[in-house]
């Protein structure tokens, strides 16, 4: 999903320009910015875009619009508050852009996670019969010596042979655990080995 830029609207570019020009001191208070139609034709916008840009400046009490004397600039001050809240705006919008690309990341990763895992089981159906290390699957029983204690420290592969390639617990799939992953009672195991590696995990399991 490609991002999506969030551009403000032309009138509110024009007054955040002119608040900027007013706090570096370009336009000093007590002074008179150029007419509408004047500014309209250096913004090259229509009169009415002035007008609105104007009507926000005047609401932050940037300017004052004084009949038949045109726009006087009334406060640097408020001119720099203005910026400040834009620049404000313009921070939340990026985090939640930022939030919303992880999520679309989260959801690709997801997804992928879920294509492969499928792929798993059907390449443990399809060649189970066929493969020189076949797929094994087991429950995790109650009361088993291993409960609680991680792959790497009871030697796994050392005395069963077997090499685990994922855990089931519930409905997540934990693919590809490191040594540090614990038993827990009720996960199924995937593992791949010998032939005669399903019966030394089952006596590893149990005994």
């Amino acid at each position: 999903m490609s991002e999506v830029s969030i551009i403000k609207p032309v009138y509110q570019q024009i007054s955040i320009d002119l608040a900027n020009r007013i706090a570096s001191g370009e336009f000093a208070v007590g002074t008179k910015i150029h007419g509408r139609s004047t500014l309209a034709g250096k913004y090259n916008v229509s009169p009415e875009t002035i007008r609105r840009a104007v009507i926000l400046l005047e609401d932050m009490d940037i300017v004052e619009v004084m009949q038949g004397s045109g726009i006087m600039v009334k406060s640097k001050e408020a001119a720099f508050k203005f910026i400040e809240k834009f620049k404000s705006t313009d921070s939340i919008t990026s985090v939640k852009k930022e939030i919303q690309r992880i999520l679309n990341e989260k959801k690709k990763l997801d997804e992928e996670l879920f294509i492969n895992a499928n792929k798993l089981f059907d390449f443990s159906e399809r060649f189970k019969n066929s493969n020189p290390f076949a797929p094994i699957e087991i429950e995790i029983p109650q009361n088993s010596k291993l409960i609680n204690k991680t792959i790497g420290e009871v030697n796994f592969w050392q005395n069963t042979g077997a090499t685990i390639i994922g855990i089931r617990r519930g409905k997540s799939l934990i693919l590809s655990p490191g040594p540090y992953a614990t038993f827990v009672e009720g996960d199924i195991y995937i593992m791949i080995g010998e032939e005669s590696s399903y019966e030394r995990v089952t006596i590893f399991l149990n005994e």
